[in-house]
């Protein structure tokens, strides 16, 4: 059974003479096995364990695989710790953004100097950003002391990939360029005890014009139902009340299954599963939102009051040229159609100002959404040309000043509107869940509302993981101070 194969693996007794398996987890357990006995020989040889750290830049999809490459490490025998202390540094990178890479590249620089003085120290890097042929042959050319580079589509040969750097005793590159391969039941290690996402979808079919991440992270395919079924009523029974279901676009879910379920029908499957409290999920697309979902989310009792639906722009000619395949129009209607059957709703945003051949009537356009719609808040970005992607040789680039100003102009009226829509709740008892300790003030523990607004009230930090009821007193604008 695949609780069994995943709980009960014992690395000790695995043979590391043979041959290894060719069915995957196994293989990578066997691999797991054999990076074990490099381990050991670190130990011996310094008189403790090795120290590793995972740094994760990016989206949520990054910070999964991020947990799974830490639970390898952990099971291998690592000890994690800082970047400052660790032998072993990876960075899982981003490259949504031109400017990630460079992050990535200065990151690297402040590493090479350690390195010098630390032969046994090693470098990996994983992610988006060794997706692109460019990145690696730079890294490949500048940056030799770099010891293992693979991609997104193989983070689960990442016991494979390390145990072959242990015996090669030199930089291992495995980039694939795409794969419909999912393996399931690898270890990883969770950030939280109570919370925890889960991939049910990986890769990207939408090629929206700005967006690199087709390119880097592959086609769209879809886990087996039965997969993240049980991996969820493994993560329940090991204290989890609350899963984020993670994709690219969840609504287009089960298009790849040889058995075709749709998004909705997964998550009236979720729901069943006994001890589990929360269900979130993103990244919705709202070409793919569908009346079946909408009418599963009314429904529900689990599923939070929180949706993320990204418009982008509010003109529907810039959507068009954005390769969005939805009008404003629609877009707008499907808000009522959310609105009217789930009415405490929290609608969350993404928006892009300045796409190239915006013009002030563009713009005009998504604030006339943005105070239409309400939302309760918008990430809001400058357009970055991402070069590889379509929009980036669009002629009509919107000069720099211009799009600033833009860009002020639809900040403040998000926030305006964001304040008065959290503040709707002022005075109510809410039921939070308990996430830290509160930055701020140690006497101040920090929750969520099921529709995503923070709360910030007194407590300790035995509450962390519990539900409470809180009577939200005073709205700070983007969230709250409550009382218990």
């Amino acid at each position: 059974m695949v609780k069994e194969m995943y709980n009960d693996i014992n690395l000790d007794r695995i043979d590391i003479n043979l041959e290894p398996p060719t069915e995957e987890p196994a293989r990578q357990y066997y691999f797991m096995a054999k990076c074990r006995e490099w381990v050991k020989d670190f130990e011996q040889k310094n008189g403790r364990s090795p120290k590793s750290c995972v740094i994760n830049f990016g989206c949520q999809m990054n910070a999964r695989d991020s947990e799974k490459l830490r639970g390898i490490l952990r099971d291998v025998g690592y000890i994690e710790s800082s970047e400052e202390k660790a032998d072993f540094v990876i960075y899982n990178t981003c490259t949504v953004r031109e400017n990630a890479n460079t992050r990535i590249y200065g990151r690297l620089g402040q590493l090479k100097p350690r390195k010098k003085k630390n032969p046994h120290m090693m470098i990996g890097l994983c992610g988006c950003m060794m997706q692109e042929p460019e990145a690696v042959e730079k890294l490949k050319k500048s940056y030799s002391f770099i010891d293992l580079i693979f991609g997104t589509h193989n983070i689960y040969k990442f016991a494979e990939l390390l145990a072959a750097r242990f015996e090669a005793g030199r930089m291992v590159i495995d980039i694939w360029k795409d794969t419909d391969k999912i393996v399931e039941n690898l270890p990883n290690e969770r950030k939280y005890t109570f919370k925890s996402g889960v991939n049910i979808m990986f890769g990207c079919n939408n090629f929206c014009s700005y967006c690199i991440v087709p390119y880097v992270r592959g086609r769209e395919r879809s886990r087996r139902p039965q997969a993240i079924i049980q991996e969820i009523r493994r993560l329940v029974a090991d204290g989890v009340s609350e899963v984020m279901l993670l994709g690219q676009n969840v609504n287009s879910y089960g298009k790849t299954l040889d058995i075709p379920m749709s998004f909705a029908q997964l998550l009236k499957e979720i729901e069943k599963i006994e001890g589990l409290k929360r269900i979130r999920f993103m990244t919705s697309h709202p070409k793919d939102l569908s009346d079946e979902l909408i009418k599963v989310m009314a429904e529900s009792k689990k599923i939070c009051r929180h949706l993320h639906l990204p418009i982008q722009s509010g003109s529907t000619r810039i959507l068009e040229k954005m390769n969005r395949r939805y009008t404003k129009e629609q877009y707008l209607l499907l808000v009522e159609k959310l609105r009217a059957a789930v009415p405490d709703i929290s609608l969350t945003t993404d928006i892009i100002v300045g796409f190239p051949g915006e013009t002030e009537e563009d713009f005009k356009e998504t604030l006339d959404v943005v105070r239409k719609v309400r939302y309760d808040s918008a990430f809001t970005f400058i357009y970055s040309k991402r070069t590889g992607t379509p929009a980036a040789v669009m002629e009509g680039q919107v000069p720099e000043e211009v799009v600033k100003d833009r860009f002020d102009r639809l900040l403040y009226e998000v926030q305006s509107i964001a304040g008065q829509m959290c503040a709707v709740h002022e005075g109510s008892v809410q039921e939070v869940l308990v996430e830290s300790v509160s930055e701020q003030d140690p006497s101040m523990v920090t929750g969520r509302l099921s529709n995503n607004l923070l709360v910030h009230f007194p407590g300790s930090p035995e509450l962390i993981g519990s539900y409470v009821d809180v009577t939200l007193k005073e709205c700070k604008g983007f969230y709250y101070i409550g009382m218990k």
